[in-house]
């Protein structure tokens, strides 16, 4: 640690068992390093063909006219398109290469059978782009998150089965009998999407129930796999970036178990809040909304566990890239929860659930908690796995601003326009059109949020490029935000 309290290194008991541990982590990550690198690089390019579709949405709401005479790409066909192509392209895939080096390393074994995982990764590639054609040729089931035709799950699935079973076999030849927190979050993410997934295809599409059940099921579905899937593998990796960075253990064990249990029992309860007022029994809708405020429990225990985790090292922020992401991250996963849990009180979601606020709710989750914990992460493994430190500090910089203030914007936005838009719906002596009209200057701000984040996602994948292609810095020193010399002499 040098004079400003940054942790250059990993903390060693001695020399001798320094070294070995050196050593061991070294093995791990090299035989991590094809994988993950392959599922890193697959998810960055999806993100850069989900983010120039997001645009075109984007323009598209308060422009119909563009393009409109080209089928596939409509609204209704382009908009599922970009959305599948972030959820199981960029997210799941980005969050699965982070979840392979973090089991490894927690599992403290090199890789077993990585064939595995290469060949989960081509299957899942191959079902991406088959269902992303499927949508925009107008072969979509109508459901969201759930767009891929029958075809494509099975090999989805298959894919899947390749991956879920390799995290099994690390888990059962792990290393010593300490089960760290995190790898409760990655295992609990890996069981589950297999029974989400599974669930979801039967219930709709193999043996469907009927009517209205069909919309419980479908928001079931994705408010589960926004939980369980993608909060579980984000909520895990910023356990493990915290202290590993700042170079303390986690606070408090107890609360970080009580914390992963409520978790798991009551966030898969919250996603029937988005059919408050449909035609339902009220006790599915009153238990879901009970769910969601007893939700904020691992909310609370979360929060507290990394607020005293950084407790005296919140200044080191000025310096990691990973510790700025992550805490970002952490800090909105707390805005998330606590919106959600607005959003689905009745009196609340009598005027939001048809309106955008819905969507910014999305965003918050998707982007803001889990996207941004996964940049942080990136930003800590890559450079194990290529043996080469960041570019250009400059360029995090940037990307990292143009994240946070794409977001935030776009969120505002959102939120403003949908409690806008829902009172004007609520209000008699307007038309429904009117009522739209009143949102079209909140979506023009949108795009403009959508730009910024297109800057940051350009910029991402530029500096990526240069580490994949070996052009990264060869130092022992990570790349800093700022320079640490200053601060340093500073201090003395």
């Amino acid at each position: 640690m040098n004079a400003t309290g940054i942790p250059l290194k990993e903390p060693e008991v001695s020399a001798a068992a320094g070294d070995t541990e050196q050593l061991e982590r070294a093995y791990i990550d090299a035989s991590t390093r094809v994988p993950v690198l392959m599922f890193y690089t697959s998810a960055i390019a999806w993100l850069i063909l989900g983010t120039l579709l997001a645009g075109f949405v984007s323009w598209k709401l308060h422009s119909p006219d563009l393009l409109g005479d080209v089928s596939f790409l409509t609204w209704g066909r382009v908009r599922p398109a970009h959305m599948n192509i972030m959820v199981y392209g960029w997210a799941s895939m980005a969050g699965m290469g982070t979840a392979i080096w973090l089991m490894a390393r927690l599992c403290r074994t090199v890789l077993r059978f990585p064939l595995l995982l290469v060949a989960g990764a081509a299957f899942w590639n191959i079902g991406v782009l088959i269902g992303v054609g499927a949508i925009l040729l107008g072969d979509s089931t109508g459901f969201e998150w759930l767009e891929f035709p029958r075809y494509v799950a099975v090999i989805l699935f298959v894919a899947y089965t390749l991956m879920g079973s390799w995290a099994v076999v690390m888990f059962r030849h792990r290393r010593g009998d300490q089960i760290y927190i995190t790898q409760w979050y990655l295992l609990g993410a890996f069981l589950w999407f297999p029974w989400l997934y599974a669930a979801g295809q039967l219930m709709l599409f193999v043996v469907p129930v009927q009517g209205v059940l069909q919309s419980a099921i479908g928001w079931w579905y994705s408010n589960n796999l926004l939980f369980l899937w993608f909060g579980a593998i984000a909520l895990g990796s910023a356990y493990y970036m915290i202290p590993k960075v700042i170079g303390r253990p986690v606070y408090s064990y107890h609360l970080a178990t009580i914390g992963f249990w409520t978790y798991a029992l009551f966030s898969s309860w919250t996603g029937m809040t988005r059919l408050v007022d449909g035609p339902f029994p009220a006790w599915m809708i009153t238990a879901s909304i009970a769910a969601t405020i007893l939700a904020m429990i691992p909310v609370a225990t979360v929060g507290l566990n990394h607020h005293m985790t950084m407790q005296g090292y919140f200044p080191l922020m000025r310096y990691s890239p990973t510790l700025r992401f992550t805490v970002f991250g952490a800090m909105s996963y707390t805005v998330f929860s606590v919106v959600g849990l607005l959003i689905s009180l009745r009196s609340v979601a009598s005027y939001v659930q048809f309106t955008d606020a819905s969507i910014a709710y999305s965003h918050l989750g998707l982007y803001a908690f889990f996207t941004m914990v996964i940049f942080g992460s990136m930003y800590y493994i890559v450079p194990r796995l290529v043996g080469r430190e960041w570019r250009y500090a400059s360029l995090i910089k940037l990307h990292f601003w143009a994240s946070a203030y794409g977001i935030g914007l776009m969120i505002l936005m959102l939120l403003a326009g949908g409690f806008l838009q829902g009172a004007d719906m609520q209000n008699p002596a307007l038309s429904f059109s009117e009522s739209i009209e009143t949102v079209l200057p909140y979506l023009r701000g949108r795009s403009l949020a959508g730009i910024l984040l297109t800057v940051a996602h350009f910029i991402f994948a530029y500096h990526f490029g240069l580490m994949l292609l070996g052009l990264g810095r060869t130092s022992t020193v990570p790349t800093f935000l700022n320079p640490v010399e200053a601060e340093i002499s500073g201090g003395h």
